[in-house]
């Protein structure tokens, strides 16, 4: 069901965006609707972890 979508933190070197990753976390919340699934609940952390992880890629440090 979420093998496709997950390729990008089983794979190494095959980063997204946050914005991108975002659009995944707002899917699986509309597919979803009010709660989720176990299933949905791990896949909902693991694009957590992968959003946090592209969102610190792209804080620019202070000069």
């Amino acid at each position: 069901m979420f093998a496709s979508s997950s390729r990008a933190i089983d794979e190494p070197g095959l980063e997204r965006s946050a914005a991108d990753v975002n659009v995944q976390i707002r899917a699986l919340w509309t597919r979803a609707g009010a709660s989720l699934s176990p299933v949905e609940q791990e896949r909902y952390q693991q694009l957590l972890v992968e959003w946090a992880a592209a969102v610190k890629a792209d804080v620019v440090p202070a000069a």
